[in-house]
Protein backbone atom coordinates (compact mmCIF):
# COMPACT_ATOMS: atom_id res chain seq x y z
CA UNK A 1 0.00 0.00 0.00
CA UNK A 2 2.84 2.37 0.87
CA UNK A 3 4.47 1.69 -2.52
CA UNK A 4 1.14 2.26 -4.24
CA UNK A 5 0.71 5.55 -2.34
CA UNK A 6 4.17 6.77 -3.40
CA UNK A 7 3.53 5.73 -7.01
CA UNK A 8 0.25 7.63 -7.02
CA UNK A 9 1.91 10.74 -5.55
CA UNK A 10 4.68 10.56 -8.12
CA UNK A 11 2.19 10.27 -10.97
CA UNK A 12 0.34 13.34 -9.70
CA UNK A 13 3.58 15.31 -9.57
CA UNK A 14 4.32 14.37 -13.16
CA UNK A 15 0.82 15.26 -14.27
CA UNK A 16 0.66 18.57 -12.39
CA UNK A 17 2.64 20.70 -14.87
CA UNK A 18 0.38 19.63 -17.74
CA UNK A 19 -2.69 20.50 -15.70
CA UNK A 20 -1.48 24.05 -15.07
CA UNK A 21 0.25 24.60 -18.41
CA UNK A 22 0.07 28.25 -19.44
CA UNK A 23 -1.07 29.20 -22.93
CA UNK A 24 1.40 31.75 -24.28
CA UNK A 25 0.18 34.93 -25.94
CA UNK A 26 2.38 37.04 -28.21
CA UNK A 27 2.27 40.84 -28.25
CA UNK A 28 3.74 42.49 -31.37
CA UNK A 29 5.47 45.73 -30.38
CA UNK A 30 8.26 47.62 -32.20
CA UNK A 31 11.98 48.29 -31.89
CA UNK A 32 13.73 48.17 -28.53
CA UNK A 33 14.45 51.91 -28.64
CA UNK A 34 10.81 52.98 -28.65
CA UNK A 35 7.90 52.82 -26.20
CA UNK A 36 6.02 49.84 -27.67
CA UNK A 37 8.57 47.27 -26.53
CA UNK A 38 8.77 48.21 -22.82
CA UNK A 39 5.02 48.90 -22.72
CA UNK A 40 4.27 45.54 -24.37
CA UNK A 41 6.68 43.83 -21.99
CA UNK A 42 4.89 45.41 -19.06
CA UNK A 43 1.52 44.24 -20.40
CA UNK A 44 2.95 40.74 -20.82
CA UNK A 45 3.94 40.76 -17.14
CA UNK A 46 0.43 41.86 -16.15
CA UNK A 47 -1.11 39.05 -18.16
CA UNK A 48 1.19 36.47 -16.58
CA UNK A 49 0.33 37.75 -13.13
CA UNK A 50 -3.38 38.46 -13.40
CA UNK A 51 -4.94 36.42 -16.25
CA UNK A 52 -5.31 32.80 -15.15
CA UNK A 53 -4.01 30.18 -17.55
CA UNK A 54 -2.01 32.57 -19.74
CA UNK A 55 1.59 33.60 -20.18
CA UNK A 56 2.67 36.35 -22.58
CA UNK A 57 5.75 37.68 -24.35
CA UNK A 58 6.55 40.94 -26.16
CA UNK A 59 7.94 40.53 -29.69
CA UNK A 60 10.33 42.96 -31.41
CA UNK A 61 8.85 43.95 -34.80
CA UNK A 62 8.90 46.68 -37.42
CA UNK A 63 5.96 48.28 -35.57
CA UNK A 64 2.54 49.47 -36.74
CA UNK A 65 2.09 48.40 -40.38
CA UNK A 66 3.83 45.05 -39.89
CA UNK A 67 1.89 44.48 -36.67
CA UNK A 68 -1.46 44.73 -38.43
CA UNK A 69 -0.47 41.89 -40.74
CA UNK A 70 0.77 39.80 -37.81
CA UNK A 71 -2.57 40.11 -35.98
CA UNK A 72 -4.61 39.62 -39.15
CA UNK A 73 -2.79 36.38 -39.98
CA UNK A 74 -2.92 35.19 -36.38
CA UNK A 75 0.88 35.19 -36.07
CA UNK A 76 0.52 37.49 -33.05
CA UNK A 77 -2.34 37.54 -30.56
CA UNK A 78 -2.20 41.27 -29.89
CA UNK A 79 -0.32 44.24 -31.31
CA UNK A 80 0.41 47.86 -30.56
CA UNK A 81 -0.06 50.20 -33.50
CA UNK A 82 -0.75 53.82 -34.32
CA UNK A 83 -4.41 54.78 -34.74
CA UNK A 84 -4.02 55.94 -38.33
CA UNK A 85 -2.41 52.63 -39.32
CA UNK A 86 -5.13 50.66 -37.52
CA UNK A 87 -7.85 52.78 -39.13
CA UNK A 88 -6.38 52.34 -42.60
CA UNK A 89 -6.12 48.57 -42.11
CA UNK A 90 -9.68 48.37 -40.78
CA UNK A 91 -11.16 50.46 -43.61
CA UNK A 92 -8.87 49.36 -46.47
CA UNK A 93 -7.61 52.88 -47.13
CA UNK A 94 -4.20 54.54 -47.42
CA UNK A 95 -1.37 51.99 -47.24
CA UNK A 96 -4.00 49.23 -46.99
CA UNK A 97 -5.97 50.14 -50.10
CA UNK A 98 -7.25 46.97 -51.81
CA UNK A 99 -6.22 44.83 -48.80
CA UNK A 100 -8.74 45.63 -46.08
CA UNK A 101 -8.17 43.74 -42.80
CA UNK A 102 -11.78 43.55 -41.65
CA UNK A 103 -11.09 41.21 -38.74
CA UNK A 104 -9.01 43.75 -36.78
CA UNK A 105 -10.58 44.79 -33.45
CA UNK A 106 -9.44 47.14 -30.68
CA UNK A 107 -9.00 46.22 -27.05
CA UNK A 108 -8.00 49.76 -26.05
CA UNK A 109 -6.31 53.01 -26.97
CA UNK A 110 -3.47 53.05 -24.47
CA UNK A 111 -1.57 56.35 -24.78
CA UNK A 112 -0.88 59.07 -27.37
CA UNK A 113 2.21 59.13 -29.52
CA UNK A 114 3.93 62.40 -30.27
CA UNK A 115 5.68 63.12 -33.55
CA UNK A 116 9.14 64.23 -32.41
CA UNK A 117 11.55 65.72 -34.94
CA UNK A 118 15.09 65.81 -33.60
CA UNK A 119 18.24 67.48 -34.88
CA UNK A 120 21.52 68.73 -33.44
CA UNK A 121 21.23 72.09 -31.66
CA UNK A 122 23.78 73.63 -34.04
CA UNK A 123 22.36 72.14 -37.27
CA UNK A 124 20.56 75.31 -38.34
CA UNK A 125 17.33 73.31 -38.77
CA UNK A 126 14.54 75.14 -36.96
CA UNK A 127 11.41 74.30 -38.99
CA UNK A 128 9.95 71.72 -41.37
CA UNK A 129 10.99 73.88 -44.33
CA UNK A 130 14.62 73.66 -43.19
CA UNK A 131 14.59 69.90 -43.85
CA UNK A 132 14.73 70.54 -47.59
CA UNK A 133 18.05 69.45 -49.05
CA UNK A 134 19.02 67.58 -45.87
CA UNK A 135 19.44 63.88 -44.97
CA UNK A 136 16.49 62.85 -42.83
CA UNK A 137 15.42 59.57 -41.22
CA UNK A 138 11.67 59.09 -41.65
CA UNK A 139 11.43 55.91 -39.54
CA UNK A 140 11.78 52.19 -40.09
CA UNK A 141 10.18 50.67 -43.22
CA UNK A 142 6.57 49.73 -42.51
CA UNK A 143 6.45 51.72 -39.27
CA UNK A 144 3.80 54.12 -38.06
CA UNK A 145 6.55 56.71 -37.76
CA UNK A 146 7.04 56.73 -41.51
CA UNK A 147 3.29 56.98 -42.14
CA UNK A 148 3.06 59.95 -39.78
CA UNK A 149 6.19 61.63 -41.18
CA UNK A 150 4.93 61.34 -44.74
CA UNK A 151 1.47 62.65 -43.85
CA UNK A 152 2.87 65.59 -41.88
CA UNK A 153 5.34 66.55 -44.58
CA UNK A 154 3.04 66.14 -47.57
CA UNK A 155 0.18 68.02 -45.90
CA UNK A 156 2.61 70.91 -45.54
CA UNK A 157 3.90 70.86 -49.12
CA UNK A 158 7.10 68.82 -48.57
CA UNK A 159 7.78 65.50 -50.31
CA UNK A 160 10.55 62.90 -50.10
CA UNK A 161 11.91 64.46 -53.32
CA UNK A 162 12.83 67.55 -51.32
CA UNK A 163 15.42 65.76 -49.14
CA UNK A 164 17.36 62.50 -48.92
CA UNK A 165 15.19 60.07 -46.97
CA UNK A 166 16.66 57.31 -44.83
CA UNK A 167 14.49 54.59 -43.30
CA UNK A 168 16.05 53.86 -39.91
CA UNK A 169 14.60 52.57 -36.66
CA UNK A 170 14.72 54.65 -33.49
CA UNK A 171 18.12 53.52 -32.21
CA UNK A 172 19.66 53.74 -35.70
CA UNK A 173 18.25 57.25 -36.13
CA UNK A 174 19.70 58.43 -32.81
CA UNK A 175 23.10 56.90 -33.65
CA UNK A 176 23.10 58.47 -37.12
CA UNK A 177 22.33 61.93 -35.70
CA UNK A 178 25.03 61.48 -33.06
CA UNK A 179 27.58 60.42 -35.68
CA UNK A 180 26.67 63.20 -38.13
CA UNK A 181 25.48 60.74 -40.79
CA UNK A 182 22.05 62.38 -41.02
CA UNK A 183 20.77 65.87 -40.23
CA UNK A 184 17.47 65.09 -38.52
CA UNK A 185 15.11 62.26 -37.71
CA UNK A 186 11.45 61.53 -37.00
CA UNK A 187 10.09 59.60 -34.06
CA UNK A 188 6.39 58.87 -33.57
CA UNK A 189 6.39 57.43 -30.09
CA UNK A 190 5.19 58.02 -26.55
CA UNK A 191 7.43 60.61 -24.92
CA UNK A 192 9.91 60.43 -23.36
CA UNK A 193 11.61 57.68 -25.35
CA UNK A 194 14.90 56.07 -24.42
CA UNK A 195 16.71 56.56 -27.74
CA UNK A 196 16.18 60.36 -27.66
CA UNK A 197 16.97 60.48 -23.94
CA UNK A 198 20.28 58.71 -24.53
CA UNK A 199 21.12 60.99 -27.46
CA UNK A 200 20.36 64.09 -25.37
CA UNK A 201 22.79 63.01 -22.65
CA UNK A 202 25.70 62.93 -25.11
CA UNK A 203 24.82 65.69 -27.60
CA UNK A 204 23.03 69.03 -27.56
CA UNK A 205 19.82 68.46 -29.48
CA UNK A 206 16.86 70.52 -30.68
CA UNK A 207 13.27 69.39 -31.15
CA UNK A 208 11.62 71.06 -34.12
CA UNK A 209 8.24 72.59 -33.35
CA UNK A 210 5.19 72.93 -35.60
CA UNK A 211 3.17 76.07 -36.21
CA UNK A 212 -0.60 76.22 -35.67
CA UNK A 213 -1.03 76.20 -39.44
CA UNK A 214 1.17 73.11 -39.86
CA UNK A 215 -0.80 71.30 -37.15
CA UNK A 216 -4.08 72.24 -38.85
CA UNK A 217 -2.80 71.04 -42.24
CA UNK A 218 -1.76 67.70 -40.73
CA UNK A 219 -5.13 67.23 -39.03
CA UNK A 220 -6.92 67.87 -42.31
CA UNK A 221 -4.85 65.09 -43.87
CA UNK A 222 -5.15 62.68 -40.91
CA UNK A 223 -8.25 63.30 -38.75
CA UNK A 224 -6.89 61.19 -35.87
CA UNK A 225 -4.01 63.66 -35.38
CA UNK A 226 -4.39 66.08 -32.45
CA UNK A 227 -2.33 69.01 -31.15
CA UNK A 228 0.20 67.87 -28.54
CA UNK A 229 2.74 69.79 -26.50
CA UNK A 230 6.06 68.25 -25.54
CA UNK A 231 6.72 69.66 -22.09
CA UNK A 232 9.85 71.58 -21.15
CA UNK A 233 12.62 69.44 -19.62
CA UNK A 234 11.23 66.32 -21.31
CA UNK A 235 14.78 65.71 -22.57
CA UNK A 236 18.05 67.07 -21.24
CA UNK A 237 18.66 70.62 -22.43
CA UNK A 238 15.04 71.13 -23.56
CA UNK A 239 14.21 74.44 -21.88
CA UNK A 240 10.94 75.33 -23.64
CA UNK A 241 7.82 73.33 -24.54
CA UNK A 242 7.52 72.32 -28.20
CA UNK A 243 4.25 72.10 -30.14
CA UNK A 244 3.73 69.03 -32.29
CA UNK A 245 0.97 66.54 -33.13
CA UNK A 246 -0.07 63.43 -31.28
CA UNK A 247 -1.91 60.29 -32.27
CA UNK A 248 -3.37 57.47 -30.14
CA UNK A 249 -1.73 54.05 -29.89
CA UNK A 250 -4.10 51.11 -30.05
CA UNK A 251 -3.84 47.66 -28.55
CA UNK A 252 -5.38 45.61 -31.36
CA UNK A 253 -6.31 41.97 -31.75
CA UNK A 254 -8.11 39.62 -34.12
CA UNK A 255 -11.90 39.34 -34.02
CA UNK A 256 -11.42 35.61 -33.39
CA UNK A 257 -9.84 36.14 -29.96
CA UNK A 258 -11.85 34.39 -27.23
CA UNK A 259 -14.33 36.88 -25.74
CA UNK A 260 -13.52 36.03 -22.14
CA UNK A 261 -9.79 36.39 -22.78
CA UNK A 262 -10.32 39.79 -24.43
CA UNK A 263 -12.38 40.85 -21.41
CA UNK A 264 -9.74 39.70 -18.93
CA UNK A 265 -6.86 41.39 -20.80
CA UNK A 266 -8.79 44.66 -21.03
CA UNK A 267 -9.76 44.53 -17.37
CA UNK A 268 -6.19 43.76 -16.33
CA UNK A 269 -4.83 46.62 -18.42
CA UNK A 270 -6.98 49.24 -16.71
CA UNK A 271 -7.06 47.82 -13.21
CA UNK A 272 -3.29 47.42 -12.84
CA UNK A 273 -2.09 50.51 -14.72
CA UNK A 274 0.12 51.52 -11.79
CA UNK A 275 2.43 48.62 -12.62
CA UNK A 276 2.71 49.82 -16.22
CA UNK A 277 3.45 53.40 -15.13
CA UNK A 278 6.38 52.07 -13.11
CA UNK A 279 7.77 50.62 -16.36
CA UNK A 280 7.07 53.60 -18.64
CA UNK A 281 5.46 57.01 -17.89
CA UNK A 282 3.45 56.85 -21.14
CA UNK A 283 1.04 54.60 -19.23
CA UNK A 284 -0.13 57.65 -17.26
CA UNK A 285 -2.48 58.18 -20.21
CA UNK A 286 -3.82 54.60 -20.09
CA UNK A 287 -7.36 55.33 -18.89
CA UNK A 288 -10.82 54.14 -19.84
CA UNK A 289 -11.77 57.71 -20.80
CA UNK A 290 -8.82 58.14 -23.14
CA UNK A 291 -9.56 54.76 -24.71
CA UNK A 292 -13.22 55.36 -25.52
CA UNK A 293 -12.55 58.96 -26.58
CA UNK A 294 -9.73 58.00 -28.96
CA UNK A 295 -10.41 54.61 -30.56
CA UNK A 296 -11.46 55.00 -34.24
CA UNK A 297 -12.48 51.36 -34.93
CA UNK A 298 -14.76 48.71 -33.43
CA UNK A 299 -13.88 47.24 -30.04
CA UNK A 300 -13.66 43.48 -29.56
CA UNK A 301 -16.87 42.23 -27.85
CA UNK A 302 -14.86 41.19 -24.78
CA UNK A 303 -13.36 44.66 -24.41
CA UNK A 304 -16.75 46.21 -25.08
CA UNK A 305 -18.21 44.23 -22.16
CA UNK A 306 -15.61 45.72 -19.82
CA UNK A 307 -16.30 49.30 -20.99
CA UNK A 308 -20.04 48.84 -20.61
CA UNK A 309 -19.47 47.64 -17.04
CA UNK A 310 -17.67 50.94 -16.42
CA UNK A 311 -20.75 52.86 -17.56
CA UNK A 312 -19.00 54.79 -20.33
CA UNK A 313 -20.68 55.85 -23.56
CA UNK A 314 -19.66 53.86 -26.63
CA UNK A 315 -20.15 55.30 -30.11
CA UNK A 316 -21.95 53.23 -32.75
CA UNK A 317 -18.79 53.08 -34.88
CA UNK A 318 -16.98 51.44 -31.94
CA UNK A 319 -19.39 48.50 -31.87
CA UNK A 320 -18.67 45.41 -34.02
Amino acid sequence: MRALKYALAASLLVAAPAAVAQQQLSIATGGTGGTYYPYGGGLAELIKEHVDGYDAVAEVTGASVENMGLVWRGDSDMALALADTVYQAYTGTGDFEDRQLENIRALASVYPNAVQIVTMADSGIESLADLEGKIVSVGAPGSGTELNARALLESNGISYDDFEARRLNFNETADAIRDGDIDAGFWSVGPPTSSIMNLATTRDIRLIGLSDEQVANAREEVPVFAPYELRADLYEGMEEPVQTIGIPNILATNAEMDEELAYQVTKTLFEHTDQLIAIHPAANDTTVKFSVDSTPIAFHPGALRYYEEQGVEIEDRQRP
